[in-house]
């Protein structure tokens, strides 16, 4: 089902955009002239789609964004993820919102034809300070040299164990944090149990397909080239990856078994996998500290960053960006409320806003992974103590945040990321060898790829 629903909205997506690049025009530099007047007054109404809002981090920035518009201009913001077809079809149609809140990964395909603006008078008009945000955040949204959107969070791994399976098993966390690859394998063949031929404990999790970038370039190959034109994904570092984090299911019974067995455990609630002593070891993103801070505070679990195979911290990011679509009727509220909304005052009282609730809970704050590396650093003081292992988890963040790497924007993003999980599902299901579904899949990206920059350069 996942593969399914994953190609299924790579597929989508590709249609649709190929359909509104040549409906909302070129998107590029000049356009970008003619859309944003730095010196307009603020008035009307700006529209904000894929933004839910929803907690007190937002709340906060979004009441000081919406100071920051003034009363002349009414901000209507759609709850919800964004839906990018129906973005797509409002901007095929000529009527898009002013602004939308969009995945980092989707907006060098918006960006190449034509949906999205690209914000250079923008971050000018509005004094962004583009170097404030994290490299490889603000990497994931530059395309051909222009930024298309602001970054906002930014989502990171560590390592989380079950430290009393590590005991009974005479294991260490380094066993299982990724520097040694053979260490981690001995360490799941430990961990794994079976009873009565079923799965009771998965030893370790390689969280394969999302993390597959992960583990590539734990062994030092960029799947995509720093400029975005390049596929790498048979290189034979990235089959070795592969071969290795698909021999850690193998090990367990096939992939299948895994997720299955995964997938039956309450991962948000109080019965989820570490609480009840079912996983050993796993790479997950730094939101899960709070959920098991919540939920199962008691629970044997330690945390560690992720490492590569030098022993270095490494974490495959990810995030949001506020981006402004062609076609947008109030493109200078839209730049005004993107750059409140990321700026380092607002990030400052988002995480006051949640330390005052943590504290009232008598939990501890944990901090906010902002995108903005400035606010980052800032924030990070405020972090409250919250005890063993909670006080390595906070770190284990940090650490990370300061390692991080990101496919680059290319034109051909949807393209690319279905090329990578569909020879990654093709693997895990059986149905070929990572040398094959790598080749195919490279053969199929670099063409998407060829193709896009070719289309793009002729606007």
């Amino acid at each position: 089902m996942r593969r399914f629903r994953i190609k299924a909205a790579a597929v989508l997506a590709g249609g649709a955009l190929m359909l509104t690049g040549c409906a909302v025009g070129t998107g590029g530099a000049d356009d970008a002239e003619a859309k944003y007047d730095p010196d307009a007054e603020l008035t009307g109404e700006l529209s904000v789609m894929g933004f839910g809002g929803v907690d007190e981090v937002a709340t906060t920035r979004m009441d000081l964004a919406k100071k920051a518009l003034g009363d002349g201009v009414e901000a209507k913001v759609a709850e919800g993820e964004l839906d990018l077809q129906q973005f797509l079809s409002a901007a095929a149609t000529g009527d898009p919102p002013d602004l939308i809140y969009a995945n980092r990964d989707q907006l060098g395909s918006l960006a190449a034809r034509g949906a999205i603006l690209p914000l250079d008078r923008c971050i000018e008009g509005e004094g962004i300070d583009t170097s404030m945000f994290v490299e490889s955040a603000l990497a994931q949204v530059t395309l051909d040299d222009h930024v298309y959107g602001i970054p906002e969070f930014n989502v990171v791994q560590v390592t989380m164990a079950n430290s009393a399976l590590l005991d009974a098993a005479g294991l260490e966390l380094s066993d299982v944090d990724g520097s040694d690859w053979q260490k981690v394998s001995a360490a799941n063949e430990a961990l794994t149990r079976s009873d009565g031929g079923k799965l009771s404990v998965i030893g370790y999790d390689s969280k394969l397909p999302e993390f597959f970038p992960l583990w590539a370039k734990a062994n030092g190959v960029d799947l995509l080239s720093e400029d975005g034109r390049e596929a790498h994904l048979d290189d034979p570092g990235a089959i070795e990856a592969l071969e290795w984090a698909v021999s850690i299911y193998d090990a367990q019974g096939g992939f299948g078994a895994v997720k299955a067995y995964r997938d039956s455990a309450d991962f948000f609630g109080e019965g989820n996998q570490f609480a009840t002593d079912v996983l050993g070891a796993m790479p997950m993103e730094q939101w899960y500290i709070n959920v098991l801070n919540d939920v199962s505070p008691d629970a044997t679990v330690v945390f560690d960053t992720v490492k590569d195979l030098q022993g270095e911290p490494i974490a495959y990011a990810s995030g949001q960006a506020w981006a402004i679509p062609a076609g947008a009727a109030n493109p200078e509220a839209a730049c005004r409320w993107a750059r409140v909304m990321t700026s380092v005052d607002s990030w400052e009282a988002a995480a006051n806003a949640r330390l005052e609730l943590r504290t009232q809970d008598d939990k501890p704050f944990t901090g906010l992974l902002t995108g903005n590396a400035e606010a980052d650093a800032a924030i990070r003081e405020m972090v409250t103590p919250g005890g063993e292992p909670w006080d390595t988890a906070v770190a284990a963040t940090y650490e990370a945040n300061d390692h991080t790497f990101s496919l680059p924007a290319s034109p051909a993003d949807a393209e690319f990321e279905n090329a990578m999980q569909d020879a990654v599902n093709d693997v895990l299901s059986g149905e070929a060898e990572p040398a094959d579904a790598l080749a195919q899949a490279q053969k199929v990206a670099q063409k998407a790829l060829d193709d896009a920059w070719a289309e793009m350069e002729e606007r």
